[in-house]
C-alpha cells in the first residue's frame, strides 16, 4: 500500500511529499531555483505546489498517457504544459524519454504495493 494510502491522505503523491520534505527542511515555503525530479510527468495537483513553492525545474522520465489516466495514474487529462503557458511564472518542464521504461517498472512496483 502506498504511503498516501497509509496516511490518508490524498495529497501524499511523492512529489507532493518531497516538496513538504524540503520546505521543512529548509524552513521555508520558497524553493525557487531548485529542480524536482520525478519519475512520471506530475499530475495537475503536484504541479501546481511545485508551482507554488517556486520550483524553477520540473525533470521526469514518462509522459502523461490515456493508458495511465484509464488507470487512475492521473484524474483527467488536464495538460499541464497547456497550465504552465498560462502562470504568470513558468515552470521548465523537461521530459527524458530515455528513462522512460525505468519509470515505468517505478510505477509498476509502486502498482503492486497499492494492492
Amino acid at each position: 500500500m502506498s504511503l498516501g494510502f497509509r496516511l490518508n491522505d490524498p495529497t501524499s503523491h511523492s512529489e507532493t511529499s518531497a516538496i513538504r520534505k524540503a520546505c521543512k527542511k529548509l524552513e521555508t515555503s520558497n524553493l525557487h531555483g531548485t529542480i524536482l525530479y520525478a519519475s512520471l510527468q506530475p499530475c495537475l495537483m503536484c504541479f501546481s505546489v511545485a508551482n507554488w513553492s517556486g520550483i524553477s525545474k520540473i525533470v521526469y522520465g514518462c509522459k502523461k498517457t490515456r493508458e495511465m489516466i484509464t488507470k487512475h495514474y492521473y484524474e483527467g487529462s488536464t495538460d499541464i504544459h497547456a497550465v504552465n503557458k498560462n502562470n504568470t511564472t513558468k515552470i521548465e518542464l523537461v521530459y527524458i524519454p530515455d528513462f522512460e521504461k525505468e519509470s515505468l517498472e517505478v510505477v509498476r512496483m509502486w502498482k503492486k504495493l497499492r494492492k
